[in-house]
């Protein structure tokens, strides 16, 4: 049989029968309960002054112990505002709650969040749609051999510095494409430090085109760019005259070694959520790739304390929204105080928009 919470009355016959200095067992017996769930329930509900366990006063006890139950807690509409206006920022439900919380809001839990994002969809809701991986299809993979061409003289991850590795730096980036359907594709090149994105539109995955896009956003960044770590992908065979035009070092990873460029390809998985597997890139443009990247660059990132990498990259000491009234409750966030990039239009199946 289950654990059955113990009742009012049989709180008053508890109370009744250790005033006629019955002890836990007897009185447990006759309740048909377990002798540990008398005892738990006279030290719970017991008087601090006096030790003596009084029905009335146990009653309102368990009462009010079960109001402040977190788990008794119901969320009204209003409660979910904030979060509503922050998940079609595209931030993850983890992301929310770590951010309301490091800028001093009492607020849910995740999966609280996630129950409400279900529920909505169940309704024929959309914010369900605002999920990274809501649209994820998974292929299986099998083992093939690397058929992708080969350049001598590259440096090897193997010699890369070690504070490069351990991100205690600025400046030190990791180098990628991203391929639709066709020949367009993107380059994206992130900070390791900071998780700060940079996208550029590519007409094809050429090593001259990779070049040129790639030297044209890194430019002029606001710490110096010391190290790109790429793949050995063929767009990346001209990377001398890429450490010359940025005087960088240019390190690649160890074939088939994705994890050693973990970064880059963790936001490669979050710019999926924009430009999904199978979308034409054609009609992608350069405009569009830079507000795609400051949506990523303005989400609160769990490794670093929940501040987002502009914040990060740019040394910003204060958080810049008003999420959280100076009370700690949620409030609606000031007009326009969110990321720069405008709403992704949907068509009527749900598929984002170019």
């Amino acid at each position: 049989m289950g654990y059955r919470q113990i009742t009012e009355e049989e709180r008053y016959k508890i109370a009744s029968m250790r005033g006629l200095g019955l002890g836990s067992t007897v009185i447990a017996k006759e309740l048909g309960r377990d002798r540990r769930t008398i005892t738990r329930e006279v030290w719970r509900n017991r008087s601090v002054h006096d030790d003596a366990y009084r029905a009335e006063a146990a009653c309102a006890k368990a009462r009010g112990r079960k109001t402040r139950s977190r788990r008794n807690r119901r969320y009204g509409p209003e409660d979910y505002q904030v979060v509503e206006r922050m998940l079609k920022e595209d931030f993850s439900p983890e992301q929310i709650v770590g951010r309301l919380k490091a800028e001093g809001a009492e607020t849910m839990s995740h999966e609280t969040i996630y129950k409400w994002i279900w529920a909505d969809k169940k309704a024929g809701g959309r914010l369900w749609l605002h999920l990274r991986g809501a649209r994820k299809q998974r292929r299986k993979r099998y083992g093939k051999n690397d058929s992708r061409g080969r350049l001598a003289g590259k440096r090897s991850i193997l010699d890369r510095p070690e504070e490069v590795n351990e991100r205690k730096r600025h400046g030190d980036w990791e180098i990628d494409t991203v391929h639709g359907r066709g020949k367009p594709c993107v380059v994206t090149v992130v900070e390791r430090k900071s998780g700060l994105v940079r996208i550029g539109k590519l007409p094809t995955a050429g090593s001259k085109e990779t070049l040129e896009r790639t030297s044209q956003i890194l430019a002029g960044e606001h710490h110096r760019v010391r190290t790109i770590t790429a793949d050995n992908g063929t767009e990346f065979h001209c990377f001398r005259e890429l450490e010359a035009r940025l005087s960088a070092e240019v390190y690649f990873a160890v074939p088939h070694h994705a994890w050693e460029r973990a970064t880059n390809e963790n936001t490669n998985g979050l710019l999926r959520q924009y430009l999904p597997r199978g979308t034409s890139f054609e009609n992608l443009t350069q405009k569009r790739c830079g507000q795609i990247a400051e949506r990523l660059n303005n989400r609160p990132r769990r490794r670093l304390g929940f501040r987002t990498p502009n914040e990060d990259y740019y040394s910003k000491l204060q958080f810049d929204r008003c999420w959280a009234a100076s009370s700690g409750k949620l409030c609606a966030p000031v007009l326009g105080s969110g990321p720069t990039a405008p709403p992704f239009p949907s068509n009527i199946n749900g598929a984002l928009q170019i």
